[in-house]
């Protein structure tokens, strides 16, 4: 009797053990993972940049940014992030950019929702384009501000090799296009990209770089795929199955413009498994253009996605088993499932951690994805900066 009592007891407490064996080691006590600050400051009118509009008029941009209240890291992860609107309506107060900066200056990081320069004319793809270039400019400004202030003042206690850019439609083609737009060269011509003040624009704080560690995208798309290069940034995007204004996969935008091809989330996850950058794509099956502009469901998947993608790239080196979970989220759901056992269990001591490594040239859809074989070799996660 007391042989099948160990039997039972073995057997009960095997899903458990499978687990802590491949669960990731967490040396940050649940920091840019979990909600670790109850209270948010708000800096609003910040102001960041002096551009010129296309009507050749000053204008001043202005930004709000987030910080944990309580927080005492020195150096901190920075998120940037730019509203919709299709270059010529939205603010930097939408409701979308409050709730994911909000919710990720909760974990830890430093957010700020920036204005950008909106309008055009003509209506045609002409105009668009050039309000994309000046709009990515914006975003780029925003970058070397927040880079000026490490490397001076410290204000804002930013980690400079830890910026992310990121943003919603427009804002997600300016976060694509400050991430993969990178030669002056790949500007199609008729955009005249010198008179337009060249990539990064003349917003100010000339010599810091723009470049960001990580690219969120939004449901936006990039106007050629092959901008996206080996070695460039790692790329997050969020994006539904049927958005019928900027196309999940490869599409036009602007029926009336004439028509723009571009290459949507979709399309980029191709390109950037096939140029080796790491990469995450969370499909809102069936969805719409921005669904979380108006159903909360939505802004949820946008937040896990996002804050899956960051919390990894915030060590150094290759992405950590964090990023593979997020790869995986049916797995993940699986497993954490394990961690509520309805029925008090026995305490095992923790085993040696794996480290899931994926194949992210060799991906297989997120719906049907496997986890991938791991050496059996202990190893912890990278932590995060301090």
């Amino acid at each position: 009797m007391k042989y099948y009592l160990l039997v039972l007891l073995a057997l009960c407490l095997l899903p458990l053990t499978t687990w802590a064996q491949k669960a990731p080691v967490d040396t940050t006590r649940g920091r840019y993972h979990r909600p670790v600050f109850r209270q948010v400051q708000v800096r609003h009118d910040v102001e960041f940049a002096h551009v010129t509009t296309m009507l050749g008029l000053p204008q001043t941009l202005y930004m709000d940014v987030y910080e944990p209240v309580g927080d005492t890291v020195r150096r901190r992860p920075l998120v940037v992030l730019a509203h919709e609107g299709g270059f010529l309506t939205g603010t930097r107060d939408d409701a979308v950019m409050t709730a994911l900066c909000t919710r990720l200056a909760r974990l830890g990081y430093v957010t700020a929702t920036i204005d950008y320069r909106l309008y055009f004319f003509p209506f045609d793809t002409v105009g668009i384009g050039r309000a994309a270039i000046r709009a990515t400019q914006d975003m780029r400004a925003a970058v070397r501000f927040f880079r000026h202030d490490a490397a001076t003042a410290k204000r804002f206690r930013v980690h400079p090799q830890y910026v992310f850019v990121g943003g919603s439609s427009a804002g997600g083609f300016m976060a694509l296009q400050t991430g993969y737009l990178n030669k002056p060269s790949e500007v199609p011509a008729y955009l005249d990209i010198a008179a337009l003040g060249g990539l990064e624009g003349n917003g100010g704080n000339a010599g810091y770089s723009s470049r960001p560690r990580g690219v969120v995208n939004l449901c936006g798309a990039l106007a050629r795929a092959n901008w996206l290069e080996a070695g460039d940034p790692p790329l997050c995007s969020v994006h539904g199955t049927r958005d019928g204004l900027v196309p999940y996969a490869k599409g036009t935008i602007g029926a009336q413009l004439p028509a723009q091809l571009v290459y949507g989330s979709g399309a980029l996850r191709v390109r950037a498994n096939a140029v080796g950058v790491p990469n995450v794509l969370r499909r809102l099956r069936g969805a719409g253009h921005v669904p979380y502009s108006f159903e909360p469901t939505y802004i949820d998947s946008a937040f896990f996605a996002v804050r899956d993608f960051l919390r990894p790239l915030l060590g150094t080196g290759a992405p950590g088993p964090l990023l593979a979970a997020a790869l995986n989220p049916r797995r993940e759901a699986q497993t954490t499932a394990l961690l509520l056992p309805r029925r008090p269990m026995v305490q095992l001591p923790p085993a040696p951690a794996l480290v899931w490594q994926p194949n992210l040239l060799k991906a297989a859809p997120d719906s049907v994805r496997q986890p991938a074989p791991v050496a059996p070799e202990a190893t912890g996660a990278a932590a995060p900066p301090e």
